[in-house]
């Protein structure tokens, strides 16, 4: 229905004219809504979560294209129904067949809402001739490795691979995109971006609240599926991949497959060593006292599901051999923060670094995707006065425009036909593979997560395991 996310993004790329003149929403689901009702729920969307204003002109010129069918995702009367409406709105609008269909839905139903638009007529070939077909897919795509697979296998039974687009909003987080453009459009970070001269890297996705609304989906999922799998894995890509051989989608999914299928997989020993779960208990997040996980509402109260999880990876190849890759996220941590940190490998103890006493601090290159996006580079600089005084130097550049939301970037790729920022079925595939090795290690040898309070940095477990290596994390 995309009350949230998908109607206020819509409502945004019509301000901006990114939809043009042939253009028209339909919402189909169980709800009995009509045109009217459809898009009063729409605006009330708008007014709450829209990045700009609802205005009478641009509600004016939205209100129109929304248009809704009530039906049954298992009933084949309800499809020739949704036929028939979109049918209308293609002569009304002049669209020429042309259909985006948005699978807002639990993965259990992608099969049979599949074969309902197939036998509906609804499904065009992937060579365009009746207009062209395309489908959105909301993560989760399977709960593991095995359930991936089943799930884009029944998507291949109707879809052709380049009519998918398996959307994950954080891709489209203005940041993130920007990735490759700091990489390879910069000539200063490239030749340094390698084990020569990088010493580690830090990603770290942390989460203010708590399991909210989605506690039902999240206690099935934990942190390891719903952040790691997906958001994380997929930062990875961006930040360490090769360069790829054009900025065509194929070229550059295809350098991201060629980073997953490099990472190290996970042995038991391996697991027990360097991945740490944890789950949060009652504490305090900006001064408000808040529940543990086990007292959230939909949640067993012996729910061993973690909400944090924190590892170390390697990447097997020429450029990253090994550098180890820190990589965590949680909820209900300290603050909300999404960081990549490069950490450089500190210079000789010679020179300015030979005296006694700690040696200068490294180089790092921080990468904020949220909440206030940017970059900075600490470096070492003489401090004001004599006799010589070294000390840190923090160089900081802010986003100073107001970025689109992440689904407005996604979807106007979605009708652009662009499928750059989306996973393809190998590299869903691959980042399930390993991932499920750790999977396996706990199911194989279940245990309780380790305790962190709300509003900490996570168990004291995490820092134990990077400081085996002489490093810590970097502060939240």
């Amino acid at each position: 229905m995309g009350h949230k996310k998908l109607l206020p993004a819509l409502y945004n790329l019509s301000l901006d004219g990114a939809l043009g003149p042939k253009f028209a929403i339909m919402g189909f689901s169980l709800e009995r809504l009509n045109d009217e009702t459809y898009q009063q729920f729409a605006r009330d969307g708008i007014e709450k979560f829209s990045r700009r204003d609802l205005t009478d002109a641009g509600w004016n010129k939205f209100a129109p294209l929304l248009h809704f069918v009530s039906g049954s995702f298992t009933e084949p009367a309800d499809y020739q129904k949704l036929k028939q409406r979109l049918s209308e709105l293609d002569s009304q609008f002049g669209t020429g067949g042309n259909h985006v269909f948005y699978f807002a839905i639990p993965p259990q139903f992608i099969d049979q809402c599949c074969a309902g638009l197939t036998q509906a007529g609804l499904i065009g070939s992937a060579d365009g001739e009746r207009g062209f077909t395309r489908a959105v897919i909301e993560k989760p795509i399977g709960h593991d490795l095995a359930s991936a697979a089943e799930i884009n296998n029944q998507l291949a039974r109707y879809f052709n691979e380049s009519q998918l687009f398996r959307i994950d909003h954080y891709l489209g987080k203005e940041t993130v995109e920007n990735l490759m453009v700091l990489r390879f459009a910069n000539s200063i970070f490239e030749p340094i971006w390698n084990a020569g001269f990088v010493d580690h890297v830090q990603i770290t996705v942390a989460e203010e609240e708590g399991v909210g609304t989605r506690a039902t989906y999240y206690d099935e999922a934990g942190a390891l599926r719903d952040m790691v799998q997906s958001h994380i894995l997929q930062v990875l890509c961006m930040i360490a991949m090769e360069a790829p051989r054009s900025t065509h989608p194929d070229a550059v999914r295809d350098a991201k497959l060629d980073l997953l299928l490099s990472l190290r997989p996970f042995e038991p020993a391996d697991v027990e060593k360097w991945v740490v779960r944890g789950q949060y208990e009652q504490g305090l997040v900006s001064g408000d006292k808040v529940a543990s996980y086990r007292a959230e509402e939909h949640i067993p109260p012996d729910s061993n599901t973690e909400t944090f999880v924190a590892l170390k990876c390697y990447i097997e190849n020429w450029r990253w051999a090994g550098v180890p890759f820190y990589l965590r996220t949680g909820k209900r941590m300290a603050r909300r923060a999404s960081e990549i940190a490069i950490q450089f490998k500190r210079v000789p103890r010679i020179l300015y670094n030979s005296r006694p006493g700690p040696p200068l601090p490294a180089n790092v290159l921080s990468i904020r995707i949220q909440p206030d996006e940017g970059l900075s580079v600490n470096i070492v600089g003489k401090q004001p006065g004599s006799p010589l005084r070294l000390g840190p130097v923090k160089v900081d550049f802010h986003s100073l425009t107001t970025s689109p939301e992440a689904y407005e970037t996604l979807l106007r790729d979605v009708l652009a036909g662009d499928q750059t920022l989306f996973m393809r079925r190998d590299t869903v595939a691959a980042a399930w593979r390993f991932i499920q090795n750790i999977l396996d290690s706990w199911a194989g040898a279940p245990g309780e997560p380790f305790l962190y309070p709300a509003g900490s940095s996570g168990p004291t477990e995490a820092a134990v395991m990077i400081a085996r290596d002489g490093r810590a994390w970097r502060n939240l």
